[in-house]
């Protein structure tokens, strides 16, 4: 069976499509496990998504939580700050005051997508060495209430009315240590485990992008701060709004596919965000329209594994 990696995805870079054998979940593995357990691989396999403990140290984290707090120009310590207007809209509707930060390439950021565990644990999923990492944005969600309403949502970020089904994966880095009240990840794992036979029983109009999880448990997923969640692009999930008194959800998206150097275009988009500080290209990333990045940074430094994951040296260089 031949699938093509593709995603309409709010959480990372433009669609990258390529030609792909088999669906993520029936992957026959080929390389020894680098980081998963044999129990991690099954909970991936049934139910879409694995959570890999501590994928970078503590000091990685600390340091982008306060730069994230610098660059939403918001206190850790008022939360009087917290309450200010969304610096820039979404064009993806659900996104408004979902927290999300719109910072792509400082080397905070860098430093935890060319980091080995991050990296191994991606091997693991793709069962290939030969890797791009998706450029992405942060999340920075205060308790939901004043001016930033949100209710919470479940999508797909794949079309699930295509056949074959599409082929991706995506994930979330913790900053902070989650608790029940402080919305974060939700996903539907039992629909992802039936998608094929689901799929049967639905109406030919339904939306191919936003399930109805009615007689399905949705499960909310609390990772500790380090903590990376990958999930299968298949599960339906969202966002749950954060009820908290005082806390305050963090995370780093972060997402790895198999690298396509036979596109050289797509490798030299990618290239020019990092070179040039600029935002992915897409609908999904409205960018920042203060331009700190590029006012107050300079290009990330990357590690050889860095520039591979990019696409600046190619997987066979040495």
């Amino acid at each position: 069976m031949i699938v093509t990696v593709t995603a309409r995805t709010a959480l990372e870079t433009p669609a990258v499509a390529y030609v792909a054998e088999t669906q993520l979940r029936d992957i026959q593995k080929t390389l020894p496990l680098r980081l998963l357990s044999e129990h991690d691989w099954k909970h991936w396999t049934m139910r879409g998504y694995v959570i890999v403990k501590q994928a970078i140290p503590p000091d990685n984290v600390k340091r982008l939580v306060d730069l994230l707090w610098e660059f939403q120009e918001m206190d850790p310590r008022d939360s009087s700050t917290w309450y200010k207007d969304q610096l820039r809209d979404h064009a993806m509707k659900e996104l408004n005051n979902s927290g999300m930060v719109a910072i792509y390439n400082h080397q905070y950021l860098w430093d935890n997508r060319q980091y080995p565990r991050v990296y191994d644990a991606f091997v693991d999923i793709w069962d290939n060495e030969k890797l791009w990492v998706t450029i992405d944005r942060a999340n920075l969600n205060p308790p939901n209430r004043s001016q930033r309403p949100f209710s919470g949502f479940i999508h797909w970020d794949a079309d699930t009315s295509l056949d074959p089904l599409p082929v991706n994966v995506q994930g979330v880095l913790s900053l902070v240590d989650h608790e029940p009240e402080m919305g974060g990840f939700q996903g539907v794992p039992e629909l992802f485990r039936t998608l094929e036979e689901w799929r049967k029983t639905q109406p030919a109009a339904r939306d191919p992008w936003k399930p109805d999880p009615k007689g399905f448990e949705i499960v909310p997923v609390m990772p500790k701060a380090g903590d990376l969640l990958i999930f299968n692009s298949l599960l339906a999930h969202g966002i749950r709004p954060n009820t908290s008194k005082d806390k305050v959800r963090m995370a780093q998206y972060i997402s790895m596919t198999p690298a396509d150097e036979s596109r050289d275009g797509l490798r030299q988009i990618r290239i020019r965000s990092w070179r040039e500080m600029e935002p992915p290209q897409g609908f999904a990333f409205p960018g920042d329209r203060r331009e700190w990045e590029k006012k107050n940074c300079s290009p990330a430094r990357l590690t050889t594994l860095g520039e591979k994951l990019l696409g600046l040296r190619k997987g066979s260089d040495q």
